[in-house]
């Protein structure tokens, strides 16, 4: 099936929004509304229909139909009563068989005022003149911004407690449990680590973008390189290894942040942690006790 063009696609939204008079304004959020976005065919279309009464449509969902062949779809809402959208809304998340996609939110028209207006909008259409004007679409909403230092010693502690429990679950022959650690939450702090150091490279004024996409862009070939080998598969070893580089990488940015803005890094926390990984890392699987 040839994939809709942009167009197209816009002009399918449009005229539904057009032609149904419960709807009464759209907006579109996100990379489509961004002229600095990379522009390329995985681009969601993500939508706000400005409506007088959501449950005229969520009382029958196969209106939604008439944007496409649907390959699968989610209403994050679905598992609720039609009463009981309290927040006066619902979404509608769209792949369609031609590659397109539409997340699509229905905000009733008196929920308006509460709705959160993000940096990267623009307003298509206002058939009533109700909606207040969006300034021109820009990253402003997803710019890094400074660390506290309270932000900064948070990061700091919690990289480090959750390296325990990462070599726990390594030690007792857990890997769901310690993969998960490593990725989910030490990652985390990472993530947040090397933002805080591309933003002091950029003066704080870019995104680094959704889960450090832009990463490559604004990091030293080598610092990259040495970010890629953070990853690593199932086995142990490749995961004792890439858990050693995770921390050299995060002290080597952390200590940039630090002197940047006069914080203190906690080189005694790093010290005993680090040398608490390696303890375990020889620790013979028959031990019984951790220290001894």
């Amino acid at each position: 099936m040839k994939m809709r063009s942009e167009q197209e696609m816009m002009n399918s939204i449009m005229d539904t929004a057009k032609n149904d008079q419960r709807i009464r304004a759209v907006i579109v959020n996100g990379s489509r509304a961004n002229p600095n976005a990379k522009k390329d065919f995985f681009q969601d279309f993500d939508i706000i229909y400005v409506v007088t009464s959501i449950s005229s449509f969520v009382s029958d969902h196969s209106w939604i139909r008439i944007f496409g062949d649907i390959m699968i779809m989610q209403m994050p809402k679905s598992d609720r009563l039609i009463t009981d959208i309290d927040d006066g809304s619902f979404t509608y998340l769209m792949q369609f068989t031609d590659g397109n996609r539409i997340d699509l939110s229905l905000v009733q028209v008196d929920k308006i005022c509460f709705m959160k207006r993000e940096s990267q909008s623009l307003l298509l259409l206002d058939k009533d003149g109700i909606i207040e004007p969006f300034p021109p679409a820009s990253d402003a909403d997803f710019i890094v911004t400074q660390p506290t230092e309270k932000n900064y010693n948070d990061c700091c502690n919690e990289f480090w407690w959750i390296c325990t429990y990462v070599v726990k679950g390594i030690w007792r022959d857990e890997l769901p449990y310690a993969m998960f650690m490593y990725e989910r939450f030490l990652r985390d702090m990472l993530f947040k680590m090397i933002s805080w150091y591309i933003g002091i490279k950029t003066d704080f004024s870019i995104s680094v973008g959704k889960c450090g996409k832009h990463f490559k862009k604004y990091l030293e070939a080598e610092v990259w390189k040495m970010y890629l080998k953070t990853y690593c598969d199932s086995n142990y070893e490749n995961l004792w290894e890439a858990l050693f580089t995770a921390g050299n990488l995060f002290r080597m940015m952390a200590e940039k942040v630090a002197d940047k803005f006069g914080f203190l890094y906690p080189y005694n926390d790093d010290r005993r942690v680090t040398a608490h990984l390696n303890h375990v890392r020889d620790l013979p699987k028959t031990a019984t006790e951790m220290y001894s």
